[in-house]
């Protein structure tokens, strides 16, 4: 490069010296020089209006123009500069044709919008889904398009960890799983996939168990009458028929127990148990769920603490909140050893407030605890004829804590016992109000 302009400097030099020289033939050096420099300037200038007529539109001819000496080396230089620019974008835009095209041969819907929501792109199955027109949705809101509250507080919110599900806002017979992520500058990426299936055979599977715990019950019902009334008059029975008359009225109480507790398991999944705008007074609860568990406990006498040292109301569906809460403590009195301790404890800082129940029974084994919380699975099949639960006592629990904002923590090993943690966040708590004394 340096040889180059050395070579183009001495050029410019020797045609400067001879226009001197002519006029110094003709005894006008300065002239001479004079129109030598503005012959230089003239030809420079029709080289830079070149150069900036092809700069201007280089579409119009994909080679620069020709020219020699400086001006031929710059116009060489920024013609190829220009030739690899149009490769590079003829290699870009191959590339995001063939995004597009794989894109748009997705199930899935995929949005693609800016920081405040505005439309930029999206391919074929989000038109489908959710009834979006190229002619006249471009730059428009997301939120003009999907008219949905619960959509724009997703979208606002940028926690993004757990999918929405809504009715898709053009076809409301289809039911949408909806998943943004954020890439670039602070944009979203959004994929709608279509999970009406899926939330159709969850739907029937929640009706069936409702419709057949409910057509259950009166039946049960007829049977365990007439059990009771057989295990009073148990003495008038022949010997041989008392044994199998007490188990089965046992067996029909562990029955009714069942239906009781999948009825109300899908009450809380159905929505037809919704967590009302009430206040619940943990100091009275947790004390009347520690009595009843104290009468559960009976002559094994264990020893049951009752320890609350935040007093502030929690804001929830009290009768959801007794369910979880007694399958807690009543579960740490079963499989608690006689004389064991249970300890009920309801504490808040400021990630919260947190109910602990502890025991000192037999503990689980941590490969258990995973799923623990799933419907009729158990860590030890074999005691659930002694314990009489049904299996369906922490699924109650998690599904309650999910209508409250909330999640369960298992700790345990196998001999030092458990404790099962709820936590709800701190929102949820509300000071008292002073009662008003006459």
């Amino acid at each position: 490069m340096q040889h180059k302009w050395s070579r183009y400097l001495r050029l410019i030099l020797a045609i400067l010296a001879s226009t001197t020289l002519v006029g110094l033939y003709f005894g006008e050096p300065v002239y001479g020089l004079l129109v030598g420099l503005v012959g230089y300037l003239w030809w420079t200038l029709i080289q830079a209006r070149r150069l900036y007529q092809w700069l201007d539109n280089p579409d119009a001819s994909e080679e620069a123009p020709q020219s020699i000496g400086m001006w031929g080396s710059i116009f060489d230089g920024l013609n190829k500069l220009h030739q690899s620019h149009l490769r590079t974008q003829d290699r870009l835009r191959a590339r995001i044709n063939r995004v597009q095209e794989s894109t748009n041969a997705m199930r899935d819907g995929v949005i693609m919008t800016d920081a405040r929501g505005t439309m930029e792109w999206w391919n074929g199955s989000a038109e489908h889904l959710l009834g979006f027109r190229r002619s006249t949705d471009r730059g428009q809101y997301i939120h003009n398009l999907i008219r949905n509250p619960a959509f724009k507080a997703y979208f606002d919110s940028r926690d993004y960890r757990e999918p929405l599900e809504l009715n898709s806002p053009a076809k409301p017979h289809l039911h949408l799983q909806i998943q943004i992520s954020l890439f670039g500058d602070d944009d979203r990426l959004i994929v709608a996939k279509d999970v009406t299936r899926l939330y159709q055979l969850e739907q029937m599977r929640r009706d069936f168990v409702g419709n057949v715990s409910h057509e259950m019950r009166t039946p049960l019902t007829v049977i365990s009458g007439y059990l009771e009334t057989l295990v009073d008059h148990a003495d008038e029975l022949p010997p041989k028929w008392r044994r199998a008359i007490n188990t089965m009225a046992a067996q029909s109480s562990r029955m009714e127990a069942l239906i009781t507790d999948l009825i109300l398991l899908s009450r809380i999944e159905t929505g037809e148990h919704t967590v009302d705008d009430t206040l619940a007074d943990m100091d009275a609860l947790l004390n009347q769920i520690c009595h009843d568990a104290q009468a559960l406990s009976g002559s094994k006498q264990h020893r049951i603490t009752v320890n609350i040292s935040d007093h502030r109301l929690l804001q929830g569906d009290e009768s959801q909140l007794r369910s979880a809460f007694s399958n807690l403590v009543f579960n740490a009195v079963k499989y608690t050893p006689a004389e064991g301790e249970v300890t009920v404890s309801w504490t808040a800082n400021r990630d919260g407030a947190h109910l602990s129940v502890k025991d000192s029974g037999i503990g689980i084994d941590p490969v258990h605890i995973p799923r623990l919380t799933e419907r009729f699975y158990r860590a030890d099949p074999s005691r659930h004829k002694d314990t009489g639960g049904t299996g369906l006592g922490l699924a109650i629990v998690k599904h309650v804590l999910i209508n409250h904002d909330g999640n369960l923590e298992i700790r345990s090993k196998p001999g030092e016992g458990s404790e099962f943690i709820c936590h709800f966040p701190r929102e949820r708590l509300v000071e008292r109000v002073p009662e008003l004394r006459d």
